[in-house]
């Protein structure tokens, strides 16, 4: 491609994602543009040019900047636009500017923290991996495009922070090359709540769970839905890895709640690791984020028990294969159990049922008191997988429950054994009202994934791509070396 398309090219690119950039290695007096220093140490034949999408802060920053800025100190056209800075990747690692603005050492423009950061090389060079770790040694997630060649961050950067950004690369015949640059970004922006971090809550507990457990997020203050700046930079930092990589997303509940799920269950024995990125990071008028505990937890066995209400029968599949077929009955006219898919909330070897707990007045014919055991809890409104020996005969032959699924005592007693919290029981043809997604327990799978994706405040963007990768550094690579 000529170079006026390629730089045509990015600079479209550019314009639409912007970055920001401000200073690089071997800083100094600005040499002519287009035209590598001096002392670059630049090693003959295993060199690529690296293209810096770029922009800069001058509106919230130091006061100088801004001045400075206008004051034409700059290019004409710089302050407030995207812009590409281009940066010499050498044999010795230096990075060398090629083309301004140049940082002048002491004296940096800042960042702007809500742009995102974006790296390419100039053909026939490749990038072959891009690492950005802050001053406190915390890696910012990023992701290579093999399509486009260009590394993007996909969590934001924090304000207040110093960056340090590596790239390894190839030029045309294969030879490896590097740079090292660094950014500082701005300030938080005073806002109506500055001072007080928002932060965030991770659940569930670490532990083992079933394949249906869903990841979730309370916030420390609401982020009101019209506020979508805050709620995208917000849900862009919270980061979800698994170890087998799964396809997931967030999905905005309420004005303080969100919810991960993959887009199918859990595979069996998956490991789930949960952080936040927000430590930092500027939410507008939400003020900036704050430090918040990771969580890690594991994914068993992948149990499904599914029951048919009509044939009055469940199925329960470990990992895929059939290990027990029970006889149930479940929700009577007037009591149906609710239909679709729910989780495993909690389980309770004896539990008192009473009708006044559900609606049933006392006195009446439908009342009910009753100790029962083995209770397996779907849903917070008191709907159970539990043993009813006083129901044995019309199991498997006709629903008589007040909306429970009831079985014999050994099979309650093997169920209530077999299954644990985020399991799946789902239930079919019962005629009765759906399972609601998320006001009864956990009923997110009910949703189908377009549904979901709707409920992301990055529906469009990042939050509809997958999990990342656990191991950071390959997730950073275009052509791994390892």
């Amino acid at each position: 491609m000529p170079r006026t398309k390629r730089t045509r090219a990015w600079s479209v690119v550019a314009a639409v994602t912007g970055a920001v950039l401000v200073t690089a290695v071997a800083p100094g007096r600005a040499p002519a543009a287009g035209t590598p220093r001096a002392d670059a140490g630049t090693a003959p034949g295993a060199a690529v040019t690296l293209l810096v999408s770029r922009a800069l802060d001058v509106g919230r920053g130091t006061g100088t900047g801004g001045a400075r800025c206008t004051a034409g100190t700059f290019r004409a056209g710089l302050c407030g636009a995207w812009r590409e800075q281009r940066v010499l990747a050498t044999a010795r690692g230096e990075g060398a500017v090629l083309r301004g603005p140049y940082a002048v050492a002491g004296d940096v423009l800042p960042t702007d923290a809500d742009g995102p950061l974006e790296i390419a090389a100039e053909a026939p060079g490749r990038l072959t991996d891009v690492t950005v770790h802050d001053s406190h040694g915390r890696h910012l997630a990023g992701e290579p495009d093999p399509d486009t060649g260009r590394w993007r961050n996909t969590e934001p950067l924090r304000a207040g922070e110093h960056y340090t950004v590596r790239v390894g690369a190839q030029d045309g015949s294969g030879a490896p090359v590097a740079a090292t640059m660094a950014f500082r970004t701005a300030r938080p922006a005073a806002s109506a709540v500055a001072g007080v971090p928002l932060t965030v809550d991770f659940g569930p507990r670490p532990g083992t769970y079933g394949a249906g457990e869903i990841v979730t997020a309370e916030l420390s203050r609401p982020v009101p839905a019209d506020d979508r700046r805050a709620r995208s930079r917000l849900e862009q930092a919270l980061q979800v890895t698994s170890e087998p990589h799964v396809e997931g997303a967030w999905h905005w509940v309420d004005d303080s709640t969100l919810h991960f799920r993959p887009r199918s269950y859990w595979p069996a024995h998956t490991v789930v690791r949960v952080r936040s990125g927000l430590d930092g990071v500027e939410l507008g008028e939400q003020g900036h984020g704050g430090p918040s505990e990771p969580v890690e937890f594991t994914v068993g066995d992948r149990i499904e028990a599914v029951t048919d209400s009509a044939a009055h029968e469940m199925t329960v599949r470990r990992n895929g294969r059939v290990i027990r077929t029970i006889p149930v009955t479940t929700g009577k006219a007037g009591f149906l159990t609710r239909s679709g898919i729910k989780v495993v909330l909690g389980k309770e070897r004896k539990v008192r049922m009473r009708g006044d707990s559900v609606g049933i007045g006392r006195g009446t014919k439908e009342f009910y008191d009753l100790p029962v055991q083995y209770a397996t809890r779907v849903t917070w409104s008191g709907e159970y997988v539990h043993a009813a020996p006083w129901s044995v005969e019309a199991q498997g032959e006709e629903n008589v429950s007040h909306g429970c699924t009831g079985m014999s005592t050994e099979d309650a007693a093997w169920f209530f054994e077999t299954v644990r919290e985020g399991d799946i029981v789902e239930v079919v043809n019962s005629g009765g009202d759906a399972m609601p997604p998320f006001s009864n327990g956990i009923g997110d799978w009910n949703l189908d994934w377009r549904a979901w994706l709707s409920g992301s405040a990055l529906a469009a963007g990042p939050a509809a791509a997958p999990a990342r990768a656990t191991d950071p550094l390959r997730a950073s690579r275009l052509h791994p070396t390892t």
